[in-house]
């Protein structure tokens, strides 16, 4: 799936930049034999009827607008300190070089120089055959390949729904620690690895179960879409989300970690609350549900509590703490301990710290996918093929994440790229830190709805917004953190994302009821990650 439109859970990929919807029924070992079958996907729109184009066909929409805006931006660009940053207060216009042949052969080339375009270090032209600086997504576009593969053999064991299933049954005639435990398994996996899309494949579990504890369908929808989607609001080091806007940014993945952990531990519970909250009312006066209940879903109590419990074999268990081990490592490797603990940015890096970026992450994925196989036995043949199919999977935000830089090339080597964030600047001076950062959350909410790629979004919109961060005297973290909170609270409820309309399909909850069940919740989140950014800002 590419566009993030198409509901399918079942796709290949989808636009948002993280992971592909997996197929749905994976559960059958768990869901009662009587409980009404959930439906696949969304019937596919009726011909003639909008439907929103995909993140490729945004991004490509947008590579030729930008590249005609180039003929009417005026060329200009800022004095850079040693580091490359600009320098505020030293923009000046300068002559654009480029004729019209050579624009015309950014337009055309714009995907390759996205992908491996050098950046010329004394013109700070872009292009294929300049000597330079690597300036494309290359890292970052193998890093998505070789976590697609990563991922999909951690599926093919079967370990992580399994266990996850077996938490379900578990905890399956305790309400509310069933809905707090499966939320924070989905909000750990969401911060960690963008864990998302694949929810999806719980419907067929979490339905039956919630309707059995005497809830309703939103319940069992409020668990999988804002489960995960608080843990990908408040990434830690996701990354898909927070991992691509840090390269975009210019800073490493571990930048900023405190502020967002932070976030995590304290929106995290009020989300959970808040759907527990429903729950109980639900339960002692069903009356009060937002969306009724189908026939038959009264009477699923008996049955569902019957269903069988989940074996989670030697087999799987080795595998989980594997997905463990390997995602502390992860966060080890990327984390500036030295500045970390100190509190200093300038600290020396401890004589221990990898400080690894996403050609290590690439390879490290890329291992650790051949060891899961491994352990699995899952033979020569069949490790081969999934990490194959892992990648193809994964190809659709690797793309994205090339078109958009693709757009920042053009930007850059038109120069119009300093004067736009001129323009800005002029916006954010005098503005007290705190200020800046909730207005750099506000300016995200609407790109995050136009482009519901978050790789996309963060690739695009970082090289503008983080210099802005110099100016304001504000860490480019602080930054990172307002455009990934600003793109998870929409993710959280427009129906552009897989995840949200997906979900409501499968659990055959109208969207109109879940709006009215969520917008209390949106409201308080809002609040919440206003004053975060402006402790952030401000600390």
């Amino acid at each position: 799936m590419i566009g993030a439109a198409d509901p399918q859970p079942g796709g290949a990929r989808d636009g948002t930049g993280r992971r592909p919807a997996r197929p749905g029924g994976r559960f059958s070992v768990t869901t009662p034999p009587t409980a009404p079958p959930l439906p696949e996907a969304q019937e596919p729109p009726p011909a003639g009827k909008f439907a929103f184009p995909s993140a490729l066909t945004i991004l490509a929409l947008v590579t030729v607008a930008v590249w005609a805006l180039g003929f009417l931006v005026p060329a200009g660009q800022y004095d850079r300190d040693e580091d490359g940053a600009p320098i505020s207060g030293t923009y000046h216009r300068v002559e654009g070089t480029q004729s019209f042949t050579d624009r015309l052969n950014d337009l055309f080339l714009s995907p390759v120089n996205g992908l491996y375009g050098i950046q010329d270090l004394r013109t700070r032209e872009v292009g294929p055959s300049m000597t330079g600086a690597l300036y494309g997504s290359a890292g970052v576009f193998l890093f998505v390949l070789a976590m697609g593969a990563f991922i999909t053999v951690v599926f093919a064991t079967g370990a992580l729904d399994r266990g996850i299933a077996l938490l379900a049954h578990r905890l399956r005639e305790r309400g509310a620690l069933l809905i707090a435990a499966v939320m924070l398994a989905f909000s750990v996996l969401g911060t960690v690895e963008g864990f998302a899309e694949e929810t999806l494949g719980f419907y067929g579990l979490l339905v039956p179960m919630m309707l059995a504890l005497g809830y309703d369908r939103l319940v069992a929808a409020g668990s999988a879409i804002l489960g995960a989607g608080i843990g990908v609001l408040c990434s830690t080091v996701n990354p898909f989300a927070t991992g691509v806007a840090s390269s975009a940014a210019g800073i490493s993945l571990g930048d900023g970690i405190a502020l967002r952990a932070a976030m995590w531990l304290v929106l995290t519970p009020v989300t959970i609350l808040y759907v527990v909250r429903y729950a109980r009312r639900v339960q002692r006066d069903p009356a009060r549900s937002l969306c009724g209940f189908l026939p038959g879903d009264r009477e699923q109590k008996a049955t569902a509590a019957d269903a069988v419990e989940p074996e989670l074999t030697r087999l799987h268990k080795t595998v989980l703490v594997l997905l463990v081990l390997v995602f502390a490592f992860m966060i080890f490797s990327v984390v500036p301990w030295s500045g970390a603990l100190t509190g200093r940015a300038d600290a020396v890096p401890y004589p221990w710290e990898l400080d690894w970026s996403f050609p290590q992450l690439a390879a490290l994925f890329m291992c650790a996918a051949v060891l899961v196989g491994l352990v699995a036995r899952l033979g020569e043949a069949k490790l081969s093929s999934t990490i194959i199919q892992g990648a193809a999977d994964f190809i659709s935000p690797a793309l994205v994440i090339m078109l958009a830089r693709g757009v920042t090339v053009i930007m850059n080597n038109s120069k119009i790229t300093d004067t736009v964030l001129h323009s800005i600047e002029g916006v954010v001076t005098g503005t007290s830190s705190g200020l800046f950062a909730v207005i750099v959350f506000l300016v995200n909410l609407p790109l995050a709805f136009l482009i519901p790629s978050t790789s996309g979004h963060a690739t695009l919109a970082m090289p503008i917004l983080a210099p802005l961060a110099d100016f304001a005297g504000v860490s480019r973290a602080v930054v990172v953190t307002a455009w990934q909170a600003a793109s998870g609270w929409m993710n959280l409820w427009v129906p552009t994302t897989a995840v949200t309309i997906g979900g409501v399909a499968l659990a055959k909850v109208g969207y109109d009821r879940y709006l009215r069940f969520v917008w209390p919740l949106l409201a308080i989140l809002l609040v919440l990650i206003c004053g975060f950014l402006v402790l952030g800002a401000t600390v």
